[in-house]
């Protein structure tokens, strides 16, 4: 397999990764948690797990997702509030409910809400 490194701040590390990895979810889309009551917005997306050591082993290991695949950062709400949550690709669905999502921080990375996806500010855009 063809590596490639690049540097994770959340893990304050060089990862390892695929140079090609297939990201089931966009940048805009909005997807629904498999296993808990949430929803959220993908804001970025690491090609495999990019996140602090101590959080993945914090994770219950009959529940803890493979580290190499794809992982969704989401403005993420559910009944009670609005987070940010790091998610595996294999505990993502999308959302079949298709609406907006309600998180305060939404104006800050994306214009509108349009056929079922968020479009980011163009002045983030490549």
């Amino acid at each position: 397999m063809d590596l490639a490194q690049f540097y994770s701040p959340q893990a304050g590390r060089q990862i390892e990764a695929p140079r090609h990895s297939r990201a089931r979810f966009a940048i805009g889309d909005v997807v629904r948690h498999r296993l808990f009551d949430f929803r959220g917005v993908v804001f970025d997306i690491d090609p495999v797990f990019a996140n602090r050591e101590e959080w993945y082993e914090a994770i219950p290991s009959d529940l803890r997702p493979r580290r190499n695949q794809p992982f969704y950062h989401l403005l993420a709400e559910n009944e009670d509030t609005s987070y940010v949550a790091y998610v595996s690709q294999q505990n993502l669905l999308e959302d079949a409910q298709g609406g907006p999502v309600d998180h305060p921080s939404l104006p800050q990375l994306f214009d509108r809400f349009a056929e079922g996806r968020y479009r980011l500010h163009r002045s983030l855009t490549h």
